[in-house]
C-alpha cells in the first residue's frame, strides 16, 4: 500500500516526552525498513501547519500525554483532513481523563474500583477509612505512572495528593485491588492475548515500565480460559464505550475474589522495547514491522 509521505508524531511538551521519543524512534525505524517514506515530526519544534506545507499524507501518532493523546492533536488533524492512527477526539479525551472515563464506565454498568476525587480541602482521614489501605493516588490526566503514589500508612494521603497535584488539578484516590494487574491490547476491534504484569517494585511505576529489566510480563497470563475470555470481552466493551477505534490498550485489575475491574484506557500506547501492545501482538504472531504497517493502514480522520 502506498501511504505517501508519513509523519511520525513524537516528542511534544508533555511529561511523557522521553517515552514518546523512544516510541517514535522505534516506529520510524520499522516504517522505513518496510519502505515507507516516513519522517519524524516533533510538534514542540514545528507548527502543525507544516504537515500540509511539507506534503504529509498520513500521521502515525506516537505522541504520549497531553497534546498527543488527549484529543487536541486529533482535533487539529481532523481540521487539516489528514488521516491519523488511533482514536478520534472524543475517545482520546475520555481515555486520557481517568476520572471521566470511570464515570462513563460506571454509567454503562461496567465495574471500576471505588474511587474519590481529591482536592486540598478533602477530609483525607475519612477517605483513607472509606477506601481502606493501601490505596493509590494519581493525577487524572497523566500517563506512564507519573505522579502516582501507593498510600500504605494512615496519614500519608495528603502528601500523596500534593505530589499528584503537581501534575494535574484533578487527582483521584482509588481502592487497591489485590488480585493482580493485567492489560489487553486492542487491534482493529480484536482483543490481543492478555498480559499479566508482575513488577519487582512496589507497584508498576515509571521505572518498572521503562527502565528495569526485572518486571515480569506473563503471556499466557495464567488466568483460566474462561477468565481470560471474560477479561478480553470486558476490555473490548470498555474501549468501545469510550468510542475507541483502531488500536489501543485496556488496563484491568482483579480483586482478591477474582472479579475484574476496568482501570484505565490508553488510545496511543507505548511502542518502546518495553511496551505492552507490541508484546501482545508478537504473542499473536504479529511482529513489530507488521504491527506498525497495520496501524498505519487503519489511519483515518473525522
Amino acid at each position: 500500500m502506498d501511504f505517501g509521505k508519513v509523519a511520525v508524531m513524537m516528542g511534544g511538551k508533555s511529561a511523557e516526552r522521553e517515552v514518546s521519543l523512544k516510541s517514535g524512534a522505534a516506529v520510524l525505524a520499522a516504517l522505513r525498513a518496510s519502505g515507507v517514506d516516513a519522517h519524524s515530526f516533533d510538534p514542540r519544534d514545528k507548527a502543525l501547519e507544516a504537515l500540509h506545507a511539507e506534503g504529509f499524507k498520513r500521521v502515525f501518532i506516537a505522541l504520549h500525554g497531553r497534546g498527543g493523546e488527549d484529543g487536541t492533536l486529533q482535533g487539529a488533524l481532523d481540521l487539516l483532513a489528514i488521516p491519523y492512527t488511533g482514536s478520534g477526539v472524543l475517545a482520546s479525551a475520555l481515555a486520557m481523563d481517568k476520572w471521566r472515563s470511570k464515570l462513563v464506565w460506571q454509567a454503562s454498568g461496567l465495574p471500576v474500583p471505588d474511587f474519590v476525587v481529591l482536592d486540598a480541602a478533602s477530609d483525607f482521614a475519612a477517605i483513607e477509612a472509606r477506601l481502606g489501605l493501601p490505596l493509590f493516588v494519581k493525577p487524572a490526566n497523566e500517563g506512564s505512572s507519573i505522579g502516582i503514589s501507593k498510600v500504605k500508612q494512615a496519614g500519608e494521603l495528603r502528601a500523596a495528593y500534593e505530589l499528584a497535584a503537581r501534575y494535574d488539578s484533578c487527582v483521584i484516590a482509588e481502592r487497591y485491588l489485590a488480585g493482580g494487574e493485567f492489560t489487553v491490547g486492542i487491534l482493529t476491534g480484536q482483543a490481543l492475548p492478555v498480559i499479566r504484569i508482575v513488577p519487582a517494585t512496589e507497584f508498576y511505576d515509571y521505572d518498572a515500565k521503562y527502565l528495569r529489566d526485572d518486571t515480569e510480563y506473563r503471556i499466557p497470563s495464567g488466568l483460566g480460559e474462561k477468565s481470560e475470555a471474560e477479561m478480553r470481552d470486558l476490555a473490548l466493551r470498555a474501549y468501545a464505550v469510550l468510542g475507541g477505534r483502531g488500536w489501543g490498550r485496556m488496563d484491568l485489575m482483579l480483586d482478591a475474589a477474582g472479579r475484574i475491574y476496568c482501570l484505565e484506557a490508553n488510545t496511543a500506547p507505548g511502542m518502546t522495547d518495553h511496551s505492552l501492545v507490541p508484546m501482545a501482538a508478537r504473542a499473536a504472531g504479529i511482529e513489530f514491522p507488521q504491527l506498525v504497517l497495520k496501524l498505519l493502514e487503519e489511519a483515518r480522520y473525522g
